[in-house]
C-alpha cells in the first residue's frame, strides 16, 4: 500500500457543542475509512520525561521535527504496522484534551498553484503523534498544529477535530502553509465529509476563529477571492465539482436530514451549511446512528428497496472500508478521571459496537493490541470484521439478529457507565483510581467481545444450512 492510497482516506466527521447535546457533553467523532482489511490497534502511550531532545521522523515522507522533552500520556488507534506511517488517528491526553485527525479534504488548483503542498510536510500519519501529547486545551491544539504547518508545511489538505471541557474546534489545512479554524458554537453541530467545510471567517472575532499568518494578504495578492465583500474559506480554497456532489455532500445532507428533518435540502447541493442547530438535543446515540448510517429511509440506501439506479448513486457514511469509528465524549460536572470517554467501534460502524473506554485508562485489552493483515481470532479488530462479513453474506437472515445484539449491548454498556461513575466517585479509599478505571473499561470491552463471539458462533452454525450443496432430491428416482 502506497502513501497516497493510505493518506487520502475518506472519513466522515461530526462535532457537537455542549449546549447542543442532551447531557451537556462536548463530542467530536469520526469514521476512519481507508481499506476493507487493514487492522487498527488501540494503545495507551505513557507520560514520559526525556533527558535528551526527541526528534520525530516520519517513516513515510520524511517529515521531521523536534519534540518537547515532556510527553503527556495519551490514547490512540495506530495502524497494525508503521511501515507506511503511524496514523494514530484519535485519542485523549492526560490533560483532558481530545483530538481526531484527519478528515481528508481537497483544495482547488488556484490556491495550490499559489501555495503548493509540501512533499515532506506534516500529514495525517504524524499529526496525533506530534501534537496530542503536548497540548493543554483545544484552542492550544489548533495553534500548536497551525504553527507546525506554517513553519514546516503540510503534505495534504485535511480537517482536524479538537475538544476539551469548554470548547470544540474544527481546523482545516488547505494549502502548504495556510489554514483556518472555527470554534463550534455551543448550541450547534457540524457534519463534515471530505470537503473543506468552514465558510465565512470573521477576522475580528478572535474567540471563535483562528487562522494562518498572512492568509488575507495571500488571498488578496494572488487574486483568489471572487466575492467582493466577504471571505468564504470554502469558496476560496475548496472544490465544488461533480465528485463533491456525488461523494461528499450527500453524507452531510443525510447527517443534517437526521438532525433537522424539517429542513428540505438537495443531497447534491454545494451550499449546505457548515454549522447547524438541531431541532432537538443531540445524544451520543444520535452520533452513533449517523456514523453507522447508509441512507436508511431513502432511495439511496445500498441495502434498501430503492430503485437500482439510485441505490448506488451516492457514497454512504458507513461502508466496508471503515477501519474504526470513534466518539470522543467530554461530559460536564465530572472529575477529570471520569469526564472523558473514548467510544471505540472496530471495523464497519454499522456492524460494530461502540465500546466505552475512560480517557484515563493506563492500558488497553490485549485483543486491542493485536491484528495484522491476515485474519486472526485473537484480534478485536478481526472479531468485529468477521461478524460483519457473516452478516453481509446473508443480510436478510442475519441483519435483524445483529441489530438485536447491538441494542442489548448498548443498553448494558450505558448501565455499566452509570454504575462505574457512581462507584468511582463514592470510592474515597482508592489511591490509584486509574487502575480501577482501567479494570472497568477492559471489562466493558470483554463483555462486548463475548456477545460478538456468541452471535458469530450462532451465525456460523445457521449459515451451514445455506450451502448450495444442501438441496432436496426426488425420492422416487
Amino acid at each position: 500500500m502506497s502513501f497516497k492510497e493510505q493518506s487520502f482516506s475518506a472519513c466522515t466527521s461530526m462535532l457537537v457543542g455542549r449546549k447542543a447535546s442532551i447531557d451537556g457533553s462536548i463530542m467530536i467523532a469520526r469514521n476512519e475509512d481507508s481499506k476493507t482489511a487493514w487492522p487498527k490497534h488501540f494503545k495507551v502511550y505513557p507520560h514520559t520525561d526525556y533527558d535528551d531532545k526527541q526528534v520525530f521522523i516520519s517513516p513515510d515522507n520524511g517529515f521531521t521535527m523536534e519534540l518537547p522533552q515532556i510527553s503527556g500520556r495519551y490514547t490512540a488507534t495506530p495502524e497494525w504496522t508503521d511501515k507506511f506511517g503511524i496514523f494514530a488517528e484519535d485519542g485523549f491526553n492526560e490533560y483532558g484534551v481530545a483530538m481526531s485527525a484527519t478528515e481528508s479534504a481537497y483544495a482547488n488548483e488556484r490556491v495550490l498553484g499559489a501555495d503548493p503542498l509540501i512533499s515532506d510536510g506534516i500529514g495525517e500519519e504524524a499529526m496525533i503523534t506530534v501534537t496530542l501529547p503536548y497540548i493543554h486545551s483545544a484552542r492550544e491544539g489548533v495553534q500548536y498544529l497551525g504553527k507546525i504547518v506554517e513553519e514546516k508545511g503540510a503534505s495534504e489538505s485535511n480537517g482536524i477535530l479538537f475538544a476539551d471541557q469548554k470548547d470544540a474546534w474544527y481546523m482545516e489545512i488547505a494549502t502548504g502553509h495556510h489554514w483556518v479554524a472555527q470554534r463550534i458554537p455551543d448550541d450547534s453541530y457540524a457534519v463534515v465529509a471530505n470537503q473543506l467545510a468552514i465558510q465565512e471567517i470573521d477576522f475580528s472575532d478572535k474567540d471563535n476563529f483562528l487562522y494562518s499568518t498572512g492568509i488575507t494578504e495571500f488571498v488578496s495578492l494572488n487574486k483568489l477571492n471572487s466575492a467582493r465583500d466577504s471571505f468564504n474559506f470554502r469558496n476560496i480554497f475548496g472544490t465544488q465539482d461533480l465528485s463533491d456532489a456525488i461523494y461528499s455532500t450527500p453524507r452531510v445532507w443525510y447527517g443534517q436530514k437526521y438532525l433537522n428533518p424539517e429542513i428540505e435540502q438537495n443531497p447534491m447541493s454545494q451550499e449546505l451549511p457548515f454549522i447547524r442547530k438541531a431541532n432537538r438535543l443531540i445524544s451520543r446515540e444520535d452520533i452513533e446512528f449517523v456514523l453507522g448510517s447508509h441512507f436508511q429511509g431513502t432511495d439511496y440506501d445500498p441495502i434498501g428497496q430503492g430503485p437500482a439506479d439510485l441505490k448506488y448513486k451516492f457514497r454512504p457514511i458507513s461502508l466496508a472500508k471503515t477501519q474504526e469509528s470513534h466518539i470522543l465524549q467530554i461530559r460536564p460536572n465530572l472529575p477529570l478521571e471520569l469526564a472523558g470517554i473514548q467510544w471505540l467501534a472496530m471495523g464497519v460502524t454499522a456492524q460494530s459496537i461502540f465500546v466505552p473506554f475512560y480517557a484515563t485508562i493506563n492500558d488497553t485489552p490485549e485483543s486491542y493490541k493485536k491484528g495484522e493483515a491476515t485474519y486472526s481470532a485473537d484480534s478485536a479488530y478481526w472479531k468485529y470484521k468477521l461478524l460483519g462479513i457473516l452478516v453481509d453474506s446473508n443480510y436478510l437472515e442475519f441483519g435483524q439478529k445483529l441489530k438485536a445484539m447491538q441494542k442489548e449491548v448498548r443498553i448494558e454498556l450505558n448501565k455499566r457507565i452509570r454504575e462505574i461513575d457512581q462507584h468511582i466517585q463514592s470510592d474515597v479509599k482508592s489511591k490509584n483510581k486509574g487502575d480501577l478505571i482501567t479494570k472497568y473499561s477492559n471489562e466493558n470491552a470483554l463483555y462486548a467481545s463475548r456477545k460478538v463471539e456468541e452471535l458469530t458462533a450462532q451465525l456460523i452454525t445457521e449459515a451451514t444450512a445455506f450451502s448450495p450443496l444442501d438441496f432436496k432430491t426426488d425420492a422416487n428416482l
